[in-house]
Order: C-alpha cells, then structure tokens, then sequence
C-alpha cells in the first residue's frame, strides 16, 4: 500500500513508522463502512479548513 501526504499541493515525506500508522487508520476505518467492497482499489480523503 502506498500513501502520499500533501499539505497545500505540497507533498510531505512520511517515515515508515507513520506510514504504517496513517495506512492502518485510514483504511481500518473506511473498510468498516456499510457498502464498501472488499476489493476496493483507492481511497481518496480531502480535508479543507
């Protein structure tokens, strides 16, 4: 699985360790979801302020 982090169009490197941690999140809570597929294939969030 791969993850990419941008803050305003700018892409933040992200260690393994929180890599692993935003990916576990991430998909744990989005694959517990009514209606989403087990063979899902991308997740997208966008979170403006």
């Amino acid at each position: 699985m791969g993850l990419k982090l941008k803050v305003d169009g700018k892409e933040i490197p992200l260690n393994d360790f929180v890599e692993k941690i935003l990916n576990g999140t991430i998909t744990g809570a989005v694959t517990s979801l009514r209606g989403i597929r087990e063979d899902w294939k991308k997740i997208e969030i966008e979170i403006q302020k």
